[in-house]
């Protein structure tokens, strides 16, 4: 799989029925290892291990619904009171970061109106911190710490 800018993790990998698979800490199973996929597991990490994210506070593909349309969510980031305060929206690292991922995410934001929307193909990844009061959204340039969200 391809390096990504993100800090690597000891990732663990098996083949099963001839696909490899990667395994994801937040839904505790293995799961076919795509090149987006790859981009879930290591900003997982890098949310936990490196920004202090609390486990039992993620959770990855989660269903969502827009009208007639079923969709997921790629992660989401709860509150203790387990209100959403992230979405993630992942894509390989081919994949550009185009006005159409924003628009996606910004779709799954309709419903769960967080505090920041957030895009990664693990090459770049942009943050943005919505404020609703003012009926804007500004670009940060990390992600915060979780003590800080």
């Amino acid at each position: 799989m391809m390096q990504l800018n993100l800090p690597p993790y000891q990732t663990r990998v098996k083949e099963a029925n001839g696909r490899k698979q990667i395994f994801d800490i937040l839904r505790r199973k293995y799961v076919t290892l795509t090149p987006e996929e790859w981009v879930r597991q290591h900003f997982i990490h890098y949310l936990i291990e490196h920004r202090n994210y609390p486990v039992a506070l993620l959770a990855n593909e989660v269903p969502l619904q827009v009208g007639e349309k079923k969709v997921r969510a790629d992660s989401v980031l709860y509150d203790n009171q387990l209100r959403p305060r992230m979405i993630v929206e992942y894509k390989a690292p081919t994949i550009a970061l185009t006005q159409k991922v924003f628009d996606q995410i910004s779709v799954y934001n309709l419903l769960l109106h967080v505090d920041y929307l957030v895009v990664s193909n693990g090459l770049e990844t942009y943050i943005c911190k919505m404020d609703y009061e003012n009926q804007t959204y500004r670009f940060i340039e990390t992600i915060p710490d979780y003590q800080n969200i």
